[in-house]
């Protein structure tokens, strides 16, 4: 798919298609919100900047995204090394980023909005638990059980159960992971928005939605690729 915005497209038609182009309209101030309804050669001008560079950059952010649900079969012939190397890559380091930066928004929009809809009042709270266990989960992954992974992968490891016991546990946190990602679904009646949804509350429904999908092909990789091969 060829790169589908010019100067003449409307900054919230952009974010809405990519989402993740907010966090460039964020760091040059361009309103993408209230004052979306503009042509982005507007909006460059407006703030005093140079319309190609910020299409540039908006093409890296396509060119990174666009494809980002790869399937995944074709790592079942894949050694453990090559997956783990992977999952580190495409899925720990964009996840971490992805919750950092979607992070303000959902303060955001439960702040400006919670008083109307009480539901994302609650988004708030899941987001938050969910962010605290997935980076944990992440990190205990990094540096506990993907080594013994790895060891595992070798034929080095001198206790095979205490590696497999870590898996176990790894399958359970994704499952924790996955229920709140549910119940974030449920309580949105999935991503349904509001007649008064303004851009900020469309951003986040669908960073949201993209995050799930995410998560699941990051558990996807792990669950029913990479532990079954010691299981």
């Amino acid at each position: 798919m060829s790169f589908p915005f010019t100067a003449d497209s409307l900054v919230r038609d952009i974010v809405n298609e990519l989402p993740k182009t907010s966090d460039i309209f964020k760091k040059k101030r361009i309103d993408f919100c209230c004052g979306g309804n503009i042509p982005l050669s507007q909006a460059v001008s407006q703030r005093g900047l140079d319309i190609d560079t910020v299409l540039e950059e908006l093409k890296e952010v396509f060119e990174k995204y666009q494809d980002e649900e790869k399937d995944v079969t074709v790592w079942t012939d894949s050694n453990s090394d090559t997956i783990i190397d992977y999952v580190i890559e495409n899925y720990h380091r964009v996840s971490e980023e992805e919750l950092k930066n979607l992070s303000p928004y959902v303060t955001k929009v439960s702040r400006v909005h919670g008083d109307n809809h009480p539901e994302l009042l609650k988004v708030y709270e899941l987001f938050n638990e969910f962010k605290k266990e997935l980076l944990e989960h992440m990190e205990k992954e990094e540096a506990t059980v993907f080594p013994l992974i790895r060891q595992l992968e070798k034929g080095t490891i001198e206790n095979r159960q205490e590696a497999i016991n870590q898996i176990v546990e790894l399958e359970k946190e994704h499952d924790q992971c996955g229920e709140i990602l549910r119940q974030i679904r449920s309580i949105t009646s999935d991503y349904a928005l509001p007649l008064d949804a303004c851009g900020t509350y469309r951003l986040v429904y669908a960073r949201l939605e993209a995050l799930e999908g995410l998560t699941f092909m990051h558990v996807h990789l792990e669950n029913n690729i990479l532990f079954p091969r010691y299981m």
